[in-house]
């Protein structure tokens, strides 16, 4: 049975951009579970998700915080499981306090983190670390490289013509 993946916002202002991470979880048939959690205001609860995670059947977490973004940490230090931190953008640093939140993490206790409201990356990362045990998911990311690089010869061609044109 192929590990499920776990999404956490820490509000639900989130989800308008985490709503492609799970867009792109169902894309791959990645069965998840999506929940709003705080580092601050329920630290208890995000502790217990993350102790009993992998217990729960899950293999990755991705977690989307901004301003201190501490989702991804709290979450990290008390799993084993790697996690996903999604730092989100805010009016008042564009995301750059969240970015630099998520990505310094002491020694010990890594986040992996994308881009500031990279939630399709997120979810993409999260895809390649199940496959890492599930060859069906590995065929599915070969089969979606092959078709972004089709993708892009097709527009290599088109523009070959239009230069051709001039």
């Amino acid at each position: 049975m192929s590990k499920k993946a776990a999404v956490i916002m820490g509000s639900d202002s989130d989800f308008p951009v985490v709503k492609s991470a799970l867009t792109e979880l169902k894309k791959y048939g990645v069965e998840f579970e999506c929940h709003v959690m705080s580092a601050h205001r329920t630290p208890a609860e995000a502790a217990e998700f993350a102790a009993n995670a992998k217990d729960n059947g899950f293999g990755v977490i991705i977690c989307a915080a901004g301003m201190a973004a501490h989702l991804a940490g709290v979450i990290a230090g008390h799993t084993t499981l790697p996690v996903i931190g999604i730092p989100m953008k805010s009016a008042a640093l564009e995301g750059m306090d969240a970015l630099l939140a998520t990505v310094m993490m002491p020694p010990g206790v890594p986040v992996a983190t994308v881009g500031i409201n990279g939630a399709k990356n997120a979810a993409v990362l999260a895809v390649q670390i199940l496959a890492l045990s599930d060859d069906s998911l590995a065929e599915k990311l070969v089969a979606e490289k092959q078709k972004m690089a089709d993708s892009v010869k097709e527009k290599d061609v088109k523009l070959q013509e239009e230069i051709a044109a001039l």
